[in-house]
């Protein structure tokens, strides 16, 4: 009986024909891109990613929680939080008040110092002996030394008794009006504000410029000669 199966040595094995890869023409931009070698350093560079705002406002509000957990609560001894208590500068008073009910306050400007006296009365106002009228000659330094009686409403109330020496008529001036700001603070500190806002409480600390050698005065030179 024969059978029509091939013997394997007839079998003959079948030849596969290899295709070849079709090569890509490449562009003159990514040929330059290949023939360029990379830095050993270089790295592709990933964007990270911003956290969004929602996140970061949902951390600040954890992180301020657990600071505020961490401080203790002050309280009191019923267990009412504690106030807080605004710091006020301390008044400073410059004078003093005699046994006899008489506010003196020592004012200065330049090189001139007055003591002044005030006590109630009906508007006295004696300077050095004289009324203030003949002793203050101008009418501008009359002025600026009742300015702050008028101010505070107390010229015609108290009595003002003076007595001033050194200096000129503005430094005079300037030490009377000091003097008296101060003298009427100490009678009644509530004029405190109103003198303050005035500045009849702030000393003129200018003084007199000192002389230099080989000049006039303080930079006022020689006269030049020239013959």
């Amino acid at each position: 009986m024969s059978t029509d199966t091939p013997s394997p040595e007839d079998v003959t094995p079948e030849v596969t024909e290899e295709v070849a890869p079709v090569e890509e023409k490449l562009t003159p931009e990514e040929e330059l891109q290949a023939a360029t070698p990379e830095a050993p350093g270089d790295e592709p560079v990933v964007a990270a990613e911003e956290p969004s705002a929602e996140a970061g406002s949902d951390s600040e509000v954890a992180e301020g929680e657990e600071a505020a957990s961490d401080l203790p609560e002050l309280t009191l001894g019923d267990g009412a939080p504690a106030e807080v208590e605004e710091l006020v500068a301390p008044l400073v008073v410059r004078g003093k008040i005699d046994k006899f009910g008489v506010a003196m306050g020592t004012g200065r400007r330049k090189t001139s110092v007055a003591r002044v006296r005030i006590k109630d009365g009906n508007g006295e106002f004696v300077v050095n002996g004289k009324p203030f009228e003949e002793f203050f000659c101008v009418e501008r330094d009359r002025k600026m030394v009742q300015e702050a009686l008028i101010l505070t409403e107390m010229r015609n109330k108290v009595d003002v008794w003076i007595r001033v020496n050194g200096g000129g008529t503005t430094g005079q001036t300037g030490a009377v009006i000091l003097g008296v700001a101060r003298a009427l603070q100490v009678k009644d500190p509530s004029l405190h504000h109103v003198l303050a806002t005035g500045g009849f409480l702030t000393r003129d600390d200018r003084m007199v410029e000192r002389k230099k050698y080989g000049r006039r005065k303080a930079r006022r030179g020689f006269q030049f000669s020239k013959r």
